[in-house]
């Protein structure tokens, strides 16, 4: 482990050590998080908010979307951790109430314009409410 001040930086260094990710006034999550653009929120915390999909997939398909600014899941770093767990646990708590937790749910995200990554901002898609396929796409 590093000693505090040699430059290096901790791989699990708490999320409260690291630098906040800069919003981005061009982004329309960080524009939905601000409030500045309308939403059907279901959900909202510190960390995140769920909105509904405004061309959902599925019968149930909702967007966990971080308050913070990260591009994509490629930009996550070990103190990200806390956040990933938090999405992952709200995800469940919206399936449970969504009614579509007993018979399954997807939770997927994208990466880059080959992954189907539609907007550059980390979110999750919770869907469920029907069956899927493997493999998607």
């Amino acid at each position: 482990m590093s000693e505090p001040g040699s430059g290096s930086e901790s791989a699990a260094q708490p999320a409260s050590a690291r630098r906040p990710r800069p919003r981005d006034p061009d982004c329309i999550f960080c524009r939905i998080v601000a409030g500045e653009l309308p939403s059907d929120r279901v959900h909202e915390d510190d960390a995140m908010i769920a909105i509904r999909d405004i061309a959902p997939r599925s019968p149930t398909h909702i967007l966990l979307v971080p308050r913070e600014h990260i591009p994509s899941a490629a930009d996550l770093t070990a103190a990200d951790g806390p956040l990933l767990g938090a999405l992952f646990q709200t995800a469940a708590m919206l399936a449970a109430r969504e009614g579509i937790a007993e018979r399954g749910y997807r939770v997927v995200t994208n990466i880059g314009q080959w992954g189907g990554q539609s907007v550059d901002h980390l979110h999750f898609h919770l869907m469920g409410g029907r069956a899927f396929t493997w493999p998607p796409g």
